[in-house]
């Protein structure tokens, strides 16, 4: 079997398009994992959506800003930190406000907000070489929070697989592959598909092949036109389409998607 795993699409449905494009060009895949942050921070939550719940056989696990899409909850900073008197600070309030409230506008008008207000934490499944499978977004048990990248401590890292009940542990959450084993758990960061932090602009995605004789997983980089992402940013009115544009030319800004 093929299993598909991606992350943090971002309404970007051209971004995405690639990758789904690079997975028939690599033999397709029996089935699908996204592991959260489907809409928010993009130009398309709709385009986006739609596409990753037409795929076959896919399971969803919910990220962090599809919590906030639909709890209303948000990331720092919070009022309290606003009220100090920074004016920077106010200004990406305002930015974020504005953000989440046009995604959450967005997905509530075309009926989908149920939808991604059902999304599960995490997707457990068991290889046929008995490996067991677990992805969620950030950490095994939860959808926020640091999460893990190549800067994580071995030490950290124990710590957040600590009773995950897995061999094989799939996140996305902090744009940053990872492939790394502590303890006998294997832990792969899939990178993201949008929105990605650093200077490779291209789509990161992991195809994981599996039989009784045991898996194997790789990560797969896909490039896309970015110069029409932005122009498409531009037209979409979004709130905080300078924030999002930057990101798209490798000028990341201080992150509010994630600490």
């Amino acid at each position: 079997m093929r299993l598909a795993l991606l992350s943090d699409v971002h309404g970007n449905p051209i971004a995405l398009d690639a990758v789904l494009a690079d997975v028939q060009d690599q033999g397709g895949a029996d089935a699908y994992w996204v592991l959260g942050d489907l809409a928010a921070i993009g130009y398309d939550p709709i385009g986006a959506l739609e596409r990753l719940a037409a795929l076959p056989q896919v399971r969803f696990a919910r990220g962090n800003t599809d919590r906030y899409v639909v709890s209303g909850e948000r990331p720092k900073p919070d009022l309290a930190q606003s009220a100090l008197g920074d004016l920077d600070l106010v200004r990406l309030l305002v930015m974020i406000a504005g953000s989440f409230a046009w995604t959450q506008g967005a997905v509530t008008a075309t009926g989908w907000f149920p939808w991604l207000a059902g999304l599960p934490l995490e997707q457990r499944m068991t290889l046929p070489d008995g490996t067991r499978l677990l992805g969620v977004h950030a950490s095994p048990g939860q959808d926020d929070g640091d999460g893990i990248s190549p800067a994580t401590s071995d030490e950290t890292l124990r710590g957040l697989l600590a009773g995950c009940d897995a061999n094989l542990v799939c996140v996305g959450h902090t744009h940053r592959a990872l492939d790394r084993t502590v303890d006998g758990v294997r832990v792969v960061n899939l990178g993201s598909v949008s929105n990605p932090h650093g200077s490779d602009l291209r789509a990161s995605y992991v195809l994981l092949d599996a039989s009784v004789r045991g898996y194997d997983l790789r990560h797969r980089q896909v490039a896309y036109d970015v110069q029409a992402v932005i122009e498409d940013v531009e037209r979409s009115g979004h709130p905080a389409a300078d924030f999002i544009i930057h990101h798209f030319r490798g000028q990341r800004r201080p992150s509010w998607e994630q600490p």
